[in-house]
């Protein structure tokens, strides 16, 4: 239970409460009653049955009525300690067996005039386990030491946390208060008030942390100055964009150029729908970098990413004077000392590429912008890498096309400045996402086939199973010639990709798809993040029921890249499970990718949403990021405004915030995120 000193006892907070501060009268029992508290003389007692069926039955009556005991169990132990005529307290669940009130198995004890207005605080139950209740600590028995050491414990030994002034003005119970009537409430509402207190606490107490994180990084890091936006920048805006950028394009980049002017690190994450232009904002940024005289690389996780990148931000700088090159695994030795000599000599103004950029034969003559694409495909300790590329550490911008909830990203991402581009880019139409029964195939065929032949393109995916790779591939199989039998060749072209293939047989069939010379794509997974077919218009998702939420938002990213409406039509079994269903319908309803997280959260609960740091700053105690929204919004405010405020915590009111967290060193294991 990981409970070895007084303090993790004291910590470990009971899971519900039974209610025994009220003694009731018999006649008050109902089959709607749940548990009750009652006392009465005991009339009589007699066995009752044989074998299997024995069981011991007691009548107990007060001034109101009469109520039948049984016990099937312990029952030579339980007769020792029963004396007719004499009075007892019983507790227990009732039921109603012949329509007379019943309980089974009561918790009994003599009746003591002392009790009769019941206990004065409502009973905790803990969590236990299976071999502790066989050693007789049960979810009750644990209280009996909790109450024991809370009668030792006293006000001064546990010291509050929370500046004075927060507590009179959030109404929040002291801390003493609030660990007595989380283990021993006198009522509900007491109980009520320890929890918001000290969920509140938790909540608190790590945003000051990721807070101070930041600041210091603010104050404390060295980087590079972006002082001036030049001609670069200027003719790229002015001249070759070839559209207006959104407002919310807009107001990302003011927030880049704010950060790089500061002789600061930046550090900031940038989340943006599927197909929000975040591109843009990136060669945006590198032409920033370009302007001020320093190098820039964009990392992307697999070759036809970073190949998609490369060829999207060349075509809009063909006309202009900077130097644009790709390295992956995969570019020729020649090419390659080309371009190693090239970021060299700052000849190379901006490098796109995979892992590739990481190995230590790339040198920079002075890298001062790097951005990450898709954040969780790469580990701390690759990005760690590219830092010691340069004297003073690089700028960094982390984009990332998983929306990762409000509530998650205040958490998991507070020590990063956090941007969100929300709107979509002109002349893209939204997806119409609709749901099929497997039943209705042939016309969801059909239907594919019109647009094939109004010249567009359609993606076929299955499932992944984790479990097994081979039912997943029979599965494709089976799936690729169902495909094939309504789309024949050599009128309809088609091309599979899955995890079996070799890298090199991967990339032909999708670069024939991208090119056009194939109609139809027929896929596991593997194409969720980033490709870019502007003609596809359809996307079949074949039992959808199987995936998550968050992986259907980013399938769906995959069409409507064009001006073409486009559709995403998931199938599925008719005996789909309710939360299959239930997000099947939120995929139908909405295509904001950043409502779609937050009720992914909802549904699955932070621990496995993908791609995020599951750091110390999700274990939460009692606090939960998905029923706590409020109180984490009020937390962060309030720890933003303080740590503003006092960053050395120095000022005589949040003395007791900075003794409680220098005598909680130990805990302070930040991963920092770069």
């Amino acid at each position: 239970m990981e409970i070895f000193t007084f303090s993790d006892l004291l910590h470990h907070f009971p899971n519900r409460h039974i209610d025994k501060t009220k003694v009731s009268k018999i006649k008050e029992i109902t089959p709607q009653t749940d548990f009750i508290q009652v006392a009465g003389t005991l009339l009589n007692y007699e066995m009752v049955g044989a074998g299997r069926g024995k069981r011991l039955v007691a009548q107990l009556k007060d001034s109101s009525g009469i109520l039948e005991l049984a016990w099937f169990q312990g029952i030579n132990w339980v007769v020792k300690n029963l004396h007719v005529g004499s009075s007892y307290l019983v507790f227990g669940k009732t039921g109603f067996f012949n329509g007379k009130p019943q309980m089974v198995h009561p918790e009994i004890e003599v009746f003591v005039p002392a009790k009769a207005d019941g206990s004065n605080f409502l009973e905790p139950v803990y969590p236990s386990t299976e071999k502790l209740k066989a050693r007789a600590l049960n979810g009750r028995q644990i209280g009996k030491l909790t109450y024991a050491l809370l009668a030792q414990v006293q006000p001064k030994d546990i010291v509050e946390n929370i500046p004075q002034e927060l507590i009179t003005r959030l109404r929040l119970m002291n801390r003493y208060d609030a660990y007595c009537n989380i283990h021993f409430p006198a009522s509900p509402a007491k109980y009520a008030e320890a929890m918001r207190r000290l969920k509140f606490e938790e909540l608190f107490i790590a945003q000051i942390r990721m807070n101070l994180v930041r600041l210091q990084r603010h104050k404390v890091s060295r980087g590079v100055v972006f002082e001036k936006v030049g001609d670069y920048f200027n003719t790229l805006y002015s001249t070759y964009l070839p559209f207006e950028l959104t407002g919310a394009q807009k107001r990302v980049i003011k927030e880049i150029r704010a950060d790089t002017a500061r002789g600061h690190q930046m550090n900031r994450l940038l989340q943006g729908d599927v197909g929000s232009g975040k591109t843009i904002v990136a060669l945006l940024s590198m032409l920033l970098a370009a302007d001020n005289g320093y190098q820039s690389c964009l990392m992307a996780p697999t070759e036809i990413l970073a190949q998609q990148h490369y060829t999207g931000l060349g075509s809009l700088l063909k006309e202009m004077p900077v130097e644009i090159a790709l390295l992956t695994g995969s570019t020729k030795t020649a090419e390659r000392k080309r371009i190693l000599k090239g970021l060299l000599n700052d000849t190379i103004h901006m490098v796109v590429g995979t892992h590739a950029v990481i190995e230590d034969v790339v040198q920079f003559k002075n890298l001062g912008l790097v951005i990450v694409d898709e954040q969780h495909r790469f580990g701390v300790a690759q990005r760690a890498k590219l830092w010691e590329k340069a004297a003073v550490p690089p700028h960094v911008l982390v984009m990332t096309a998983t929306p990762i909830p409000r509530t998650l990203a205040m958490t998991a991402y507070g020590d990063l400045d956090y941007s969100v581009m929300d709107e979509l880019p002109p002349g893209r139409q939204p997806i119409t996402t609709v749901h099929r029964y497997e039943t209705a195939r042939a016309k969801v065929m059909d239907f594919v086939r019109t647009e094939i032949d109004k010249g567009r393109q359609a993606y076929f995916i299955y499932p992944l199973i984790e479990e097994s790779e081979k039912l997943s591939y029979e599965d494709l199989m089976q799936g690729y010639e169902q495909v094939k039998s309504f789309f024949p060749e050599p009128k309809f072209w088609i091309s599979m990709v899955h995890g079996r293939q070799p890298a090199e047989q991967k990339e032909t069939n999708m670069q024939r798809f991208v090119s056009g010379d194939t109609q139809i794509m027929v896929s596991t997974t593997v194409i969720e993040v980033g490709v870019n077919v502007p003609n596809a218009s359809v996307m079949v998702i074949e039992s959808a029921e199987k995936f998550g939420l968050s992986q259907l938002h980013q399938l769906r990213g995959r069409v409507g890249r064009g001006s073409e409406k486009s559709f995403c039509i998931l199938l599925t079994g008719v005996s789909a499970s309710k939360e299959a269903r239930e997000r099947i319908k939120i995929m139908c309803a909405t295509n904001d990718g950043f409502l779609i997280a937050e009720k992914d959260l909802e549904l699955r609960g932070p621990g496995d949403i993908e791609g995020t740091r599951q750091s110390g700053a999700l274990n939460f105690k009692i606090a939960s990021i998905v029923n706590d929204k409020d109180l984490l919004e009020l937390a962060r405010h309030e720890a933003e405004k303080l740590v503003e405020e006092d960053v050395e915590l120095n000022l005589a009111k949040n003395l007791p915030l900075k003794n409680f967290l220098q005598g909680q060193k130990h805990k302070n294991g930040w991963g920092k995120i770069s």
